[in-house]
């Protein structure tokens, strides 16, 4: 993605903080055409030895973008942050035009299909203890037969993280609005209100 120096993070806990805020993803592949083929769904971020990420999931058997996983590994996971319109008014020149404030991480991905049983359990644990908790003992005391049933609908998959980019848009280069950023987002909407968590966690913390 076109990514400023000044926007750029090689901070991983950054990228990690994100990714398990923000789960539900955009993966994307390629298609038997080379089309890009898009799929929206939760991913599951682990932590391994020496730093290594992996991305956990699954589709419905239906979905293709398996088949294309299986075929052409490699894909992207894009995972969205808070965003905000910046309104030019947290300048104190009036020669300024509106923006977009955002955060973002894109994840360049290898696949390996999960199709056994007991791999997608662990899976689906993992994701159900992400997300509702309290729904675990209900999904491990249903029938084994619709346990299998549930689980031939489903494929999973283990995404190694290759590379990552991580970008924090918060208009860092112009420190002069910081403060009038600062306090119009804490006001605002959930979303600004999570951007001026981040000012304060980049150091851009308000002196209003």
């Amino acid at each position: 993605m076109y990514l400023p120096a000044q926007f750029a993070s090689d901070d991983r806990g950054h990228a990690a903080a994100l990714m398990r805020a923000h789960p539900f993803a955009t993966l994307i592949g390629t298609d038997d055409d080379g089309f890009p083929y898009v799929t929206h769904l939760p991913l599951h971020l682990r932590e391994g030895a020496g730093g290594a990420l992996t991305l956990l999931g699954h589709c419905a058997r239906a979905n293709a973008h398996w088949r294309h996983l299986q075929a052409r590994p490699e894909a992207l996971a894009v995972f969205h942050g808070p965003h905000a319109y910046l309104s030019p008014s947290v300048y104190a020149d009036a020669q300024r035009v509106p923006s977009w404030n955002y955060l973002a991480v894109h994840c360049r991905v290898r696949a390996a299909l999960v199709q056994d049983d007991a791999g997608k359990q662990a899976i689906l644990a993992l994701q159900i203890a992400d997300h509702e908790s309290a729904y675990l003992a209900q999904w491990q005391a249903q029938a084994p037969d619709f346990q299998r049933r549930m689980l031939a609908g489903i494929v999973g998959f283990e995404l190694q993280v290759l590379d990552l980019q991580c970008k924090l848009k918060l208009n860092q280069h112009r420190p002069e609005s910081h403060a009038a950023m600062h306090a119009q987002y804490s006001a605002g909407t959930p979303d600004e209100r999570a951007l001026a968590e981040w000012m304060q966690r980049l150091g851009m913390a308000a002196r209003e």
